[in-house]
């Protein structure tokens, strides 16, 4: 049985007046939740916060989702819409900010030098530096093992939206290293 078909047992089981079960979706994901957010807004007493309301959120959505997307990709858009409300309230960036990033060009040698080295410590202060959408992206894809189509449902927006601000994080990615001395 897949995990989505799991989430989706437990959820018929909340929806037929198990509320207990909640606890299950609860457990599952919360420590994926906190660590995706605290990603994104650094900040883990903001986080634990954004995190309950996620959960809150859920719990008061379950009714409305729907289970021809995954749970998980639901669960994390949910995340992902708490945590920019704690963003704008933390004045840590605004969308205006996020907007005018600039698109920086890389080879492809430089992509897979990045692909492989993006776990390393280094690669890792240098992604806290980036804007939340490209940290967030590169959080979903690389840190989370995410496809594609399921950071296109969790951002929705297009797959190949994914792809191009992949690129473009990847891009910036490789500036800010390479500002840092963290060639290899």
């Amino acid at each position: 049985m897949d995990a989505n078909n799991d989430d989706l047992e437990i959820i018929s089981e909340i929806l037929n007046g198990n509320v207990d079960a909640y606890a299950k979706i609860m457990q599952k994901y919360e420590a994926k939740l906190h660590r995706y957010v605290t990603y994104l807004i650094h900040d883990q007493t903001a986080a634990s916060d954004v995190v309950q309301e996620t959960f809150i959120k859920i719990y008061q959505n379950l009714r409305g989702y729907n289970s021809k997307f995954k749970f998980s990709s639901w669960a994390y858009r949910i995340a992902h819409n708490e945590a920019m409300n704690a963003i704008k309230k933390l004045k840590h960036f605004s969308d205006e900010d996020i907007d005018e990033l600039a698109d920086y060009s890389y080879t492809s040698s430089t992509a897979d030098k990045i692909d492989k080295e993006l776990l390393d410590e280094n690669v890792r202060q240098c992604i806290s530096l980036l804007e939340p959408k490209y940290r967030e992206i590169i959080q979903l894809i690389y840190l989370e093992n995410m496809k594609y189509e399921d950071v296109s449902d969790i951002l929705h927006v297009p797959t190949s939206t994914v792809g191009v601000w992949l690129s473009r994080a990847k891009s910036i990615l490789k500036n800010l290293c390479d500002k840092k001395g963290l060639k290899r």
